[in-house]
């Protein structure tokens, strides 16, 4: 039975279900995009609250009650419950069923609508959407931050404002309608002890008013700099290796120190501002208790007021004051929730800077020819790479490209991909202009194997099978059969014991060596099987007999397809029905491998200077 209520409540919203419109900037703008999505339980929380704070006020007014009957009872007069009962029987009955009906009846549909609606839901909903925005942003976005950064942002960004709405509903929504109730009740009994209360709030409000846009302020500063801690930590442990070998344990250990005592000198200047906060307002608490107590001791003497009722003001308010002073400690927290939650929509909102046209339309590649059109692109620095770079390459050719490091090759291969949006001219795929399809479909088009090819710490099979994932297992071992990669995939033995295409290969496909990787990869592209194929260095960690032995299986690959190789071993190159040399952004050399020899231009100068056929990385 309790399974059943549970998963009603569980299943009222599906967390991962896709949002076509994205995240906005501003604090309040950004908490109610996830927050409306929630609303009905989020005002059913509320009104839960506020019920809850009002039966909690009420039940003050149960002890006056209850006072005043047991004074005006004489239970000398041997009638015990009985008289009791019989002189005040339907008030008590109506103070137990309160207490035993009402009041779990309230908490049990809050924690059901908290614990079983809101926090699995809203908080993987908030993360969910958040990571669908930010996977959306454009290469640049995730090379110029650490990656541990952001994903600290996206994870976080669910449960700062989870917790932060469910303080500011069920503790600080609680806490006020306590304070209204309370102030309602005792206006009831006197004007001026309802009037106390009310200088009271407005003072607490006042101090509030001062001190909250400073404490929001260092709860964001300080979330940033948590947010970056972490981000060095990351990027430390990634490259491991590389600190244990080059000996700089001591000089990571430095950075991210800093990045801790930053964290630490933005914490202090925090809890300074709570500290202060919280001091000021328990003085003025304390005072308001004091002088209200007072009143209503006052006001018994006048005859105004019964005992009982004496007890339950004094009750009344010394609750709140204790409500008041726990919202202190959980403005702590609270405020810790809105500066993460600040700090995460500065980079979880930022503006895709590469977006699909509202028209755009699935990219037909046909035979993959392309066509770079008077491009320019500067990285954003108004100039320094392609200026008016114009290229075509024929459906079916097979286009190789080389020159000097920092000449622009990889960068034409991320524009082509729409990695990057072009500064100026056009780029098209069989006649149609990349920025008219959706990139989806473009790069779907397309199999890349890099130098250094991309490993996910998961299963072989899942990194050969990463652009087809429906793929059987058996197609998966034939593409790694063609790239000479069954023998030693089915050798692997994991830490965890699984072996063969079920071994995990690592963070970055640190337990396989580079060659290793790049058989994967090459697997990958075998299985993928798409009409344009671009090598940038696709085998330049691979040995030579390892090279040769593939060598027959891609050349049959790239039958009947577009490809685009780059290479600094131009003896990869040779065999290409084009070579262009890129050299500043400009096309310097054309034409094909014996062409260019007898040019005796940079290609060739080139070609004479390599040992191996390996083209040096200086220029």
């Amino acid at each position: 039975m309790f399974d059943r209520i549970f998963s009603w409540f569980e299943n009222r919203f599906d967390p991962f279900a896709r949002r076509g419109d994205a995240p906005p900037s501003g604090l309040f703008a950004f908490t109610w995009y996830f927050v409306r999505q929630f609303r009905w339980a989020f005002g059913f929380m509320l009104l839960f609250g506020f019920a809850n704070a009002a039966i909690e006020a009420l039940v003050f007014t149960f002890v006056g009650q209850l006072v005043d009957i047991l004074t005006a009872f004489e239970p000398q007069k041997g009638s015990g419950w009985n008289g009791l009962l019989e002189t005040a029987g339907p008030a008590l009955a109506m103070m137990v069923a309160v207490a035993l009906v009402a009041r779990v009846i309230i908490v049990l549909f809050g924690a059901l609508i908290e614990e079983q609606l809101i926090v699995p839901n809203f908080f993987s909903a908030a993360r969910w959407q958040s990571h669908m925005h930010v996977v959306q942003q454009s290469l640049g976005f995730f090379q110029n931050d650490l990656a541990g950064r952001i994903a600290q942002k996206v994870f976080q960004t669910g449960h700062a404002m989870g917790d932060m709405m469910i303080a500011l509903i069920q503790t600080i929504g609680f806490i006020t309608a306590y304070a209204f109730t309370t102030f309602g009740l005792l206006l009831t009994l006197h004007v001026e002890m309802g009037i106390s209360v009310l200088v009271w709030l407005a003072a607490f409000l006042l101090l509030a008013r001062l001190f909250v846009p400073r404490i929001r302020e260092h709860g964001r500063k300080t979330a940033e700099a948590a947010a970056l801690a972490t981000g060095r930590m990351v990027d430390g442990y990634t490259n491991i290796s590389t600190v244990k070998l080059y000996g700089s344990t001591a000089g990571e250990n430095d950075w991210v120190r800093d990045g801790l005592k930053g964290q630490y000198d933005a914490l202090r200047l925090f809890t300074r501002d709570l500290t202060g906060v919280r001091v000021w307002l328990s003085l003025v608490s304390n005072v308001a208790v004091c002088f209200i107590a007072w009143q209503a001791v006052d006001l018994w003497l006048a005859g105004m007021l019964s005992l009982g009722e004496v007890a339950f003001s004094t009750a009344l308010v010394l609750r709140l004051t204790l409500l008041l002073n726990r919202l202190m400690g959980i403005l702590n927290g609270f405020f810790r929730n809105v500066g993460v939650t600040q700090n995460s929509m500065e980079l979880i909102s930022r503006p895709l800077e590469i977006r699909d046209r509202p028209e755009a339309i699935e990219l037909n590649p046909g035979k993959g020819g392309i066509e770079f059109d008077a491009v320019t692109f500067h990285y954003g620095k108004g100039e320094g790479l392609f200026d008016g770079f114009s290229l075509t390459v024929k459906p079916g050719e097979k286009l190789g490209i080389a020159g000097p490091s920092g000449g622009g090759k990889s960068t034409l291969i991320n524009l082509m991909l729409r990695f990057f949006e072009l500064e100026g001219g056009t780029i098209r795929v069989n006649g149609q202009e990349i920025r008219s399809v959706t990139q989806d479909s473009l790069r779907a088009a397309f199999s890349l194997v890099q130098q250094d090819p991309a490993m996910f710490h998961r299963s072989v099979r899942e990194n050969i099978a990463y652009g087809k994932p429906d793929a059987s297992l058996e197609a998966v071992i034939e593409a790694a059969k063609r790239a000479n990669a069954h023998d030693f995939i089915t050798g692997l033995k994991d830490r965890r014991g699984r072996t063969g295409y079920n071994a995990h290969v690592g963070e970055r496909g640190v337990q396989l060596s580079g060659g290793q990787r790049q058989r994967i990869a090459i697997a990958r592209v075998f299985l993928r099987d798409a009409p344009i194929l671009i090598l940038d260095e696709a085998t330049s960690q691979l040995d030579s007999g390892v090279e040769a032995a593939i060598r027959d299986n891609l050349d049959k690959m790239m039958q009947g397809k577009t490809v685009i190789a780059i290479a600094h071993r131009l003896s990869t190159l040779a065999e290409m029905d084009r070579l262009v040399i890129i050299d500043k952004g400009r096309i310097t050399e054309e034409g094909t491998h014996r062409d260019l020899l007898k040019r005796k231009g940079l290609y060739a100068n080139l070609w004479a200077r390599q040992a191996g056929g390996f083209l040096p990385q200086e220029g």
